[in-house]
């Protein structure tokens, strides 16, 4: 079965993930807009609950340096993601195409709103008209996953099972190498928890 990897170029979790994700071998890389996600779920991103920014940035650049991976945040975040997603979305989550925009992003700390031209030209040519159609196709592709039961990115779909995170990342793996994993012992009793306290929403 082949997974699909919901993301945002805003997460940089996503850029975590990113190289493990690309290892497992064929996935379907599928740009979704996190903003109508979280808007749909009644959540604030990390980025937007005061004191959990700093701790966002903090924890997600100490885990990309102790891995190795090249990282600088952008000049401002959250920042506008929407056109470079509409991009993706007309190459079609193009493999080297995703791996150049995290790149440019996360890599090179660059601002993909505020330097649209400059990503545009890094990547394959997409015409005014692609870019267009992909306002719809970004749209729908977003209500899929939603429909899916994504709540966040990055997402990685394996059949109905979701692995959200970078942190997902060991447990997606491994029950790729053992579909059985999650009804065996506690894994199996989780699906059945009943819910205690539930907080009132509005």
């Amino acid at each position: 079965m082949k997974p699909t990897w919901y993301f945002d170029l805003i997460s940089p979790f996503a850029h975590l993930a990113l190289p493990r994700v690309l290892a497992l071998g064929e996935v379907e890389l599928v740009p979704i807009v996190f903003g109508a996600v979280l808007s749909h779920w009644g959540q604030l991103g990390p980025a937007e609950i005061g004191p959990k920014r700093i701790q966002t940035y903090r924890q997600t650049q100490f885990a990309a340096d102790q891995a190795g991976i090249p990282m600088r945040y952008p000049p401002r975040h959250p920042f506008r993601s929407l056109d470079a997603l509409r991009l993706l979305t007309a190459l079609r989550g193009e493999r080297a195409a995703v791996q150049a925009a995290f790149a440019f992003v996360w890599g090179e700390g660059r601002d993909p709103h505020e330097e649209f031209a400059a990503l545009r030209a890094r990547l394959p040519a997409v015409t005014d008209e692609a870019l267009d159609a992909a306002k719809a196709e970004l749209r729908a592709a977003t209500e899929a996953a939603i429909a899916a039961g994504v709540f966040g990115v990055p997402t990685l779909a394996v059949g109905a099972e979701l692995f959200w995170g970078a942190d997902a990342m060991p447990m997606a793996e491994a029950y790729l190498a053992d579909p059985a994993l999650f009804t065996r012992g506690e894994m199996a009793r989780l699906a059945t928890l009943p819910a205690g306290i539930e907080r009132r929403r509005g």
